[in-house]
């Protein structure tokens, strides 16, 4: 339930973000297949205003000229952290998807998943690959640290799940996705057919599509739904624990943080939206109330970001410990 504040003006938000009017919301979900959306009521979010779509490629390389800054993918792994490793397996690198060889019936759990030397944000798929003539289309390889970088930059902060979640639903409450209750392939970018075997492109796109491809949401945002998971600040735990009734909640520290999917992985941040990569009989998380958790020193083709700030300038007011 939107409610705007007297006095507070849209167009304190810069053009290229929307403004958020704050209001209360259920966050996550019921659905018994994912008991990590477990419902928290009554939420509530103060007004913001949020980039209306992902970052992407060029506004991320006008960051790197700038600043010169060097990606977590384009350094090489830490010799004290990766001590077992030799130099050549310390190279920089990235996570890849890589869909099985044609004729493969079968494959092992995240087997479609490759460590690929020379990965990174300029060179998607590995070192041969480019983004050339992907200007638009979101950045990927972005570890935390990465986007938290940029933020910086751009006098702007990561969303909160919870502002992230708010702006998703568009003002909907109650919706399964951003545009209704019904899965339709042309509304956002997505996987169509058997993940990860075969790819019917039904919304017209193998792998990211160019931002604002597909229509906006109630709130005028683009693809808060598919295209590229998207980080949020907030560290990850199972379910929302505490945040029901709460105004603004930051979440878990990173103390807590912890996903028992992943107990290598340590300490982890939550992400938002699904990606390209999500299918009917894989992920199937492209819904406002989906989440996922990411390690904070990790890069993959599917992981993006878009950023948060007060109407009135300067940074949010809610502050993750």
């Amino acid at each position: 339930m939107p409610m705007a504040i007297a006095g507070e003006a849209i167009s304190a938000c810069p053009s290229d973000m929307v403004y958020i009017p704050g209001g209360r919301f259920t966050m996550g979900s019921d659905n018994p297949n994912f008991v990590e959306e477990k419902i928290a009521e009554d939420v509530t979010v103060s007004s913001f205003c949020i980039e209306r779509h992902e970052v992407t490629n060029a506004q991320f390389a006008k960051f790197v000229k700038a600043t010169g800054y060097v990606t977590v993918a384009e350094r090489p792994l830490s010799k004290a952290q990766f001590p077992h490793l030799s130099d050549d397996e310390r190279s920089p690198g990235s996570l890849v998807f890589n869909p099985p060889e044609d004729g493969i019936q079968q494959v092992a759990y995240l087997g479609w998943w490759q460590w690929t030397a020379g990965a990174n944000w300029r060179h998607p798929f590995g070192p041969d690959s480019e983004i050339q003539g992907k200007d638009n289309h979101p950045v990927v390889h972005i570890a935390y640290e990465d986007a938290a970088a940029y933020a910086d930059w751009a006098g702007r902060e990561l969303p909160s799940e919870a502002q992230w979640e708010y702006a998703a639903r568009g003002g909907k409450e109650g919706w399964i996705y951003t545009w209704g209750e019904q899965y339709t392939a042309e509304k956002a970018n997505t996987w169509q057919g058997l993940f990860p075997f075969f790819n019917t492109k039904e919304d017209g796109h193998l792998g990211t599509a160019p931002v604002m491809s597909f229509p906006p949401n109630g709130y005028g945002l683009h693809d808060m739904t598919g295209n590229v998971w998207e980080l949020t600040a907030t560290w990850f735990t199972v379910q929302h624990d505490d945040i029901a009734h709460s105004t603004d909640p930051a979440g878990p520290t990173r103390e807590v943080s912890y996903d028992p999917k992943k107990p290598m992985d340590g300490a982890m941040h939550v992400i938002k939206g699904g990606s390209y990569l999500c299918a009917k009989n894989y992920c199937s998380r492209y819904r406002p109330a989906a989440r996922e958790s990411q390690a904070s020193d990790t890069g993959t083709t599917h992981v993006g970001f878009r950023l948060v700030k007060l109407p009135s300038g300067g940074s949010t007011a809610m502050k993750i410990p």
